[in-house]
């Protein structure tokens, strides 16, 4: 179907000005907003044709895209107009109270269903429990649905009972001119429903504070900065809504002899002077054992080892990091005499080599 011309639509020429376009813009609102025309789909139709005109020419760059290449030229940049009512209000909110003193009054007639709160928990674990992951609990308090009522605030073996002011809608209507204003029932808060036998658990709130026990699994290869999502287990919802999410941030506590870096770890493992000259073979901690390594014959202080797969388990796929082995040639104190004799010897012989 060919789209109207958006001139034609809100009665304006191409020259006119800004404040010529929202001037007609309301009056075609006023004349067509769903709450004076209940049941219209003409009205309805004209009424979003007109939002979509105005969205276009009450913006420069669209207007001007439209005045060359028609509605063509904007599918090209992405614009598809509104897709209901809903997104028109959201839109030009400002407008509709500006012009007729309220905003979206359709769709609110009662307190919609709304997910509970999400909680955060901060969780220190080891260095080990990092790398290699664990399975503990941690305890909550938190809100949640009332065992009593079951979450309807009412005494058991009682319901709550439809507001006989706004029945039920959670709304009143108030004429003002040509206009129906819709605005929160005072009696019933906008719930729709009244609770003439509070529950005497939740004092009518529908909700409690327990305490939990949540088993919480915290996979290999976490770092300082990890979340966890634990889905439903933050607290409850309203008006039959989902429970709010638990939320688990992580801190690593140090190593002593380790330092992480992404999934690799490093560490600093002494020599002596004639080790590193002459090489040799020396235990080294990992994560899990000790293991041999070979020094090589001249290793110089700060050179690296690396040993493949020792490090951190990748948290998302296969395999492990590397640990890095860095050496320290330690330069030897308190030589005895005959020692430095030695040395004097090596030195000489090293002098003429």
């Amino acid at each position: 179907m060919t789209k109207k011309d958006y001139y034609e639509i809100l009665g304006v020429d191409r020259t006119a000005s800004d404040e010529e376009l929202k001037k007609n813009y309301r009056k075609i609102a006023m004349q067509c907003h769903p709450d004076r025309n209940p049941g219209d789909k003409k009205a309805e139709e004209r009424f979003k044709e007109a939002a979509e005109a105005y969205e276009v020419l009450s913006d420069r760059q669209k207007r001007e895209i439209y005045n060359q290449y028609g509605h063509e030229g904007l599918s090209s940049t992405g614009f598809q107009g509104f897709s209901g009512f809903d997104d028109v209000f959201s839109h030009f909110s400002g407008i509709f109270e500006e012009a007729f003193g309220f905003g979206n009054t359709r769709g609110r007639s009662r307190s919609r269903a709304r997910a509970g709160a999400d909680l955060r928990y901060d969780l220190k674990i080891s260095f080990h429990d990092a790398a290699f992951g664990l399975t503990t609990t941690i305890d909550l308090e938190k809100l949640a649905t009332c065992r009593d009522c079951d979450g309807t605030g009412a005494a058991p073996g009682t319901k709550p009972e439809t507001c006989r002011t706004c029945q039920g809608r959670g709304q009143v209507l108030q004429s003002s001119g040509l206009f129906t204003i819709s605005s929160t029932c005072p009696h019933c808060g906008g719930h729709g429903r009244m609770i003439s036998k509070p529950c005497k658990n939740c004092r009518g709130q529908g909700k409690e504070r327990i305490k939990k026990n949540v088993q919480l699994k915290i996979p290999a290869g976490v770092d300082t900065g990890s979340r966890l999502r634990l889905r439903g287990e933050g607290e409850a919802g309203e008006q039959g809504g989902p429970d709010g999410d638990l939320y688990v941030f992580l801190s690593v506590e140090e190593h002593d002899f380790f330092v992480r870096s992404d999934d690799d770890i490093h560490c600093r493992i002494p020599i002596s002077f004639t080790q590193a000259a002459l090489g040799t073979v020396i235990e080294v901690p990992t994560l899990q054992e000790k293991e041999k390594i070979k020094i090589p014959k001249g290793t110089q202080n700060g050179n690296t080892l690396r040993l493949k797969g020792k490090g951190i388990p990748h948290l998302r796929g296969y395999g492990r990091g590397d640990q890095i082995i860095e050496i320290f040639v330690q330069t030897p104190v308190n030589l005895n005499r005959k020692q430095e004799d030695l040395l004097r010897e090596f030195e000489k012989i090293s002098s003429h080599a």
